[in-house]
């Protein structure tokens, strides 16, 4: 019961952690094609400036390999700091570019000009004062994501369909990014205003049906529905929906 509680508590934060966000990184502005080599992305998940980068991601239907790199983490940041000379996050590693990028903002303008052919729109665009409401928003949600715990690791990553803006998906993005759990995050963003709303409540009324042909639409033919976050491990062969399901799975399987 207190779990369930202190869950609920949690998803309410990750609200207000969206709403300090202005809910950017839900809405696709242009679906873009997977580049034929996977975009890595060195990432804590409480820091607001990496939040600017995902953002971006969900906003573009871009999927990136994931690499948690935590305060006091031991796997990914050696590696980050190995391919652009210190541990500062974000880091985009784009493999089809051979670009190693730092910064919140040129990465952001390196994804709109490389995969969008345009220049950064406005609501993405940086303001002066996006880093302290970005900062307050991580404190909403008690900066969980931000420093490594103990656990196991998996041999083979594993694969979480979200997207940035969703309160539910955070919460498992935060409990990857801690237990350093390398994942392929598949961005599934809201592709028109009509699905704009919680998965059983959306804003239009009546039967649900994703636009034809679009990444959502593939995910609706295989699992008769879109709702994240969804979790498949290659390394048990578990696929679940759910949030609190999805925590309380990662906790037993590979918490400290």
């Amino acid at each position: 019961m207190l779990k369930a509680i202190r869950h609920q508590v949690n998803v309410l934060e990750s609200v207000a952690t969206s709403s300090f966000a202005a809910w950017r990184g839900c809405l696709v502005i242009k679906a873009i094609p997977q580049p034929e080599k996977p975009i890595i992305l060195y990432d804590m998940e409480a820091c607001p400036y990496c939040r600017r980068v995902r953002e971006v991601l969900t906003a573009l239907h871009l999927d990136v390999e994931i690499r948690p790199c935590p305060k006091g983490g031991r796997f990914f940041r050696p590696e980050a700091e190995a391919l652009g000379g210190k541990q500062q996050f974000p880091l985009l590693v784009d493999q089809n570019t051979n670009k190693v990028i730092y910064e919140s903002e040129d990465i952001v303008a390196y994804l709109f000009s490389q995969y969008a052919g345009r220049s950064v729109p406005g609501y993405y665009q940086s303001k002066a004062w996006q880093p302290a409401l970005n900062s307050i928003g991580s404190a909403a949600s008690e900066l969980r994501g931000l420093r490594a715990t103990s656990g196991s690791r998996p041999e083979q990553g594993l694969h979480l369909w979200s997207f940035e803006g969703s309160p539910y998906s955070r919460l498992v993005r935060e409990r990857l990014c801690e237990l350093e759990i390398p994942y392929t995050l598949h961005n599934l963003g809201k592709e028109h205003w009509t699905e704009i709303g919680p998965a059983k409540q959306r804003l239009k009324p009546g039967e649900y049906r994703p636009i034809p042909g679009g990444k959502r639409d593939e995910f609706f033919q295989q699992h008769g529905r879109v709702q994240v976050p969804y979790l498949e491990d290659p390394n048990t062969g578990q696929q679940l929906f759910e949030s609190g399901r999805i925590m309380a799975y990662l906790n037993s399987q590979y918490g400290g």
